[in-house]
């Protein structure tokens, strides 16, 4: 474990052992974006199905390789049609030499497929995870990724994209999830010492009706009683279910291209999918923000990656040994 293995993803994800990995957390390439210059790269694919058949493809592998009660989190951004590169995940942080090597990679042309018209938005993500959906997989939640530092554009006939999504996918029913681990604080009311809200206390001389114990998080939870020994009120647990929106601010990484995870994104996925000693792949390695995060976390980790100038990259961050995740 804990390695990054050079090769395209189909052929490399036959090479793992079936129902061994517990977590997924990848970001792959986007449609239409950037010409890495690598042969058999993800992204170039001349229409949106070709892109979203090759995406159900690869993911036919991991759910092989996924335990049965494994997740993945998949990231994407979506592009405009031909617009001729993506408006979800611009230059944000991005040096001016990064800006040059980046525009000599890019496709750099305008892409119209056919049924779209200049200028609609193409919607990748939600065509990737509908596709994914029909071919067997749960998909359970769509994650708001809202980026406080998004890239300004130059449109003047919309809004500028400030976020991407991040889909929740499961191979069953039932499966690992660790509500706790990525709970939030609760932001109900100003607490008493004892532990109930204010907003959500009753005036209980004149109310004689109890409430129903709840499970439920954020909800009444805990027994004690009033001066006169009844139960009176759940006392509202100081943490609440962490909601689907996230708000990451984009994060540089100085040795690489500007497409790179911000750490709290993984930590997010890696925390609420697995345990300890599980392991997490990444199937788009990158620059391996998904690996350096999982062995932070004290998991084990493998990344699949085709470009061997990234495969340099994180080999490079991870011998610095950086301990660093983002809050």
């Amino acid at each position: 474990m804990n390695e990054i293995l050079h090769g395209d993803v189909i052929e490399k994800l036959k090479e793992l052992e079936t129902g061994t990995v517990q977590c997924v957390v990848t970001s792959p390439p986007y449609w239409g974006l950037r010409n890495y210059q690598v042969e058999k790269q993800l992204g170039l694919e001349k229409t949106p199905e070709e892109y979203v058949e090759k995406m159900v493809e690869v993911f036919r592998q991991i759910k092989r390789v996924l335990k049965h009660d494994g997740t993945v989190w998949l990231n994407l951004g979506d592009s405009y049609a031909g617009g001729g590169r993506n408006s979800g995940n611009s230059l944000e942080n991005t040096s001016d030499k990064q800006k040059t090597q980046i525009h000599s990679m890019s496709v750099g042309k305008a892409i119209v497929p056919q049924g779209l018209k200049p200028k609609d938005l193409v919607g990748i993500p939600w065509r990737v995870a509908f596709a994914l959906q029909a071919d067997g997989w749960y998909l359970r939640q769509d994650i708001i990724w809202h980026k406080p530092n998004p890239m300004p554009e130059s449109v003047t006939d919309r809004c500028t994209k400030s976020h991407e999504y991040i889909f929740l996918l499961t191979k069953s029913a039932k499966y690992y999830f660790d509500n706790d681990a990525i709970a939030q604080k609760a932001t109900c009311g100003e607490s008493r010492p004892d532990g109930i809200a204010r907003d959500r206390m009753l005036d209980y001389e004149s109310k004689e009706k109890k409430l129903r114990p709840s499970k439920k998080r954020g909800e009444f939870g805990g027994k004690w009683k009033d001066m006169k020994g009844q139960e009176a009120f759940r006392a509202i647990r100081e943490t609440r279910n962490r909601r689907s929106v996230w708000t990451i601010n984009t994060q540089p990484y100085k040795e690489v291209h500007f497409a790179v995870f911000p750490p709290k994104i993984p930590e997010l996925c890696i925390k609420a999918g697995s345990k300890e000693g599980d392991t997490v792949l990444d199937p788009f390695f990158g620059s391996g923000t998904t690996g350096w995060v999982a062995q932070r976390l004290g998991r084990q980790w493998i990344g699949i990656e085709l470009n061997e100038e990234y495969i340099k990259i994180a080999n490079k961050r991870f011998a610095q040994r950086e301990l660093f995740i983002a809050k």
